[in-house]
C-alpha cells in the first residue's frame, strides 16, 4: 500500500463523498444522518439484489416467493383467507391477486372457496407449491446466513438488536 493512501476503514464510501459535498454546499446543515439513513437505504437495496437472484433461481419473483412463504409457514393444510394473505405480504389485495394469478397458473396455488362462507376465497400451496418453496426457502436461508456471517457473530447480534428497537419505535408513531 503507497504511503499516502488511507486504510480501507478511514476512506470515504459513496454515502461520505455525499456528506461531505452536503457540509461543503451547506455548512449550515448537518448531514449526519445520512451516515445512517443512507448506508442502511444502499444496504437494503444490495441485500434486495443478492436475494432475488437466490429467488430467480427457482423462478420466482420477490412477491411470488413472499405469498409461496406467507402460506409455508401457516402450516398444514398451508392456507390463508386472501385478506389475511394480503395482511401477511403486506401488499394490497389488488397486488396480491395478480400475484396469486400467476401462481395459480403455474400450479403453485389453488384458490377455493371457505366451507363455512362461499364468498371467502382461500388460497392454498398445491404439493408442487410446497415443494418449490421448500427448496426455495432452503436455499433462501442459506443466502442469508451467508451475508449475515460477513459481518460476524458480534456485529450482526448488535446490529439484530439496534434494528428491533428502532423498528419498534416507529412502529409506535
Amino acid at each position: 500500500m503507497a504511503d499516502d493512501a488511507a486504510p480501507d476503514h478511514e476512506r470515504l464510501d459513496r454515502v461520505g463523498e455525499i456528506q461531505e459535498a452536503w457540509r461543503r454546499e451547506r455548512p449550515d446543515l448537518d448531514p449526519s444522518p445520512q451516515g445512517v439513513i443512507g448506508r442502511l437505504h444502499r444496504v437494503a437495496l444490495e441485500l434486495t439484489e443478492r436475494l432475488v437472484a437466490v429467488y430467480g433461481q427457482y423462478g420466482l419473483t420477490e412477491g411470488e416467493f413472499d405469498v409461496l412463504a406467507t402460506l409455508r409457514r401457516a402450516g398444514a393444510p398451508y392456507e390463508r383467507a386472501a385478506g389475511e394473505l394480503a395482511d401477511h405480504t403486506l401488499v394490497t389485495t389488488g397486488g396480491l391477486t395478480k400475484r396469486v394469478d400467476r401462481l395459480e397458473a403455474r400450479g403453485l396455488v389453488e384458490r377455493r372457496a371457505a366451507a363455512s362462507d362461499a364468498r371467502r376465497r382461500l388460497v392454498r400451496l398445491t404439493p408442487e407449491g410446497k415443494d418449490l418453496i421448500d427448496r426455495a426457502f432452503t436455499a433462501h436461508l442459506a443466502n442469508e446466513h451467508r451475508l449475515i456471517d460477513e459481518l460476524g457473530e458480534t456485529d450482526a447480534s448488535t446490529l439484530e438488536s439496534v434494528l428491533t428497537r428502532w423498528l419498534r419505535i416507529l412502529d409506535e408513531r
